[in-house]
């Protein structure tokens, strides 16, 4: 982490989603503080805290005074919304597009996935054939 050529800021918000999503973070258990996150990556508190504020305004967060950062009830499922929806936005539309362009069907896209996937290691989740 804290590398990819991403804003830092967004990166702390990444990875504390990364952890709600994987359940590391669960539901109503306490996130990291902004002087946690800044200690741990050597980082201004300044930019840990835009980190945690992102998240903040997205409901995903809350403070409870004199205690610290709560991960929201809800949270998990708004993130993996979130995520459902930019994962079509960047990936699956880009891939109907071309997939219109070269004639092939939805029919057909969806045996090309399969057929890919069988021909790796390990299946996507979900996938259960």
């Amino acid at each position: 982490m804290i590398d990819d050529g991403r804003a830092i800021f967004q990166q702390i918000a990444d990875t504390i989603a990364d952890s709600i999503i994987d359940g590391t973070l669960a539901e109503e258990t306490r996130a990291p503080s902004t002087n946690e996150l800044a200690a741990f990556y050597r980082i201004n508190p300044a930019t840990a805290a835009k980190g945690i504020n992102l998240l903040v305004d997205r409901g995903v967060l809350y403070k409870k005074r004199g205690v610290g950062m709560f991960v929201a009830a809800g949270a998990r499922a708004k993130l993996s919304g979130r995520r459902h929806d930019a994962f079509a936005d960047r990936y699956v539309m880009p891939l109907l597009a071309e997939a219109g362009r070269l004639g092939l069907t939805t029919d057909d896209v969806v045996a090309l996935i399969h057929e890919r996937s069988a021909t790796t290691d390990q299946p996507p989740k979900g996938d259960r054939s």
